[in-house]
């Protein structure tokens, strides 16, 4: 009787070491952006808008229409979404930041926030 509680007592033991697993989360690892050159708007800044926002964001949908590059510009800028002063307020940024929990829909991924932010810190051109 005793070698039968031992081996279950080994038994039971042997599942606990190997029931523990453990998933390393490794921390994405972004490009660094090169500041000295220009973001450009049409080219780089609106396609993140038409490639995630559009379903939501189009001509008779919700505010702002961000459904062209052009219309996407003057919307931001009339609707004071970029704040060039302190620009990672600027709600064009926040309001989609892949952190925030304001906006539940659709959110940058980690590189595109930090372009739409590089964007707004050299000025928020529409070039």
């Amino acid at each position: 009787m005793k070698k039968s509680n031992i081996y279950f007592l080994l038994f039971v033991i042997g599942l606990l070491l190997n029931a523990c697993t453990y998933d390393f989360i490794v921390k994405e690892e972004l490009p660094p952006i090169d500041t000295t050159v220009d973001i450009l708007f049409a080219t780089q800044i609106a396609p993140i808008f038409t490639n995630g926002c559009v379903a939501c964001h189009k001509t008779g949908g919700q505010a702002p229409d961000l459904s062209s590059a052009a219309l996407a510009y003057s919307n931001i800028k009339s609707m004071n979404l970029v704040n060039t002063a302190t620009p990672a307020t600027s709600l064009i940024y926040t309001y989609p930041s892949p952190t925030t929990t304001i906006h539940t829909w659709k959110k940058y991924s980690a590189a595109e926030a930090q372009l739409v932010l590089t964007w707004i810190q050299q000025g928020a051109k529409n070039n």
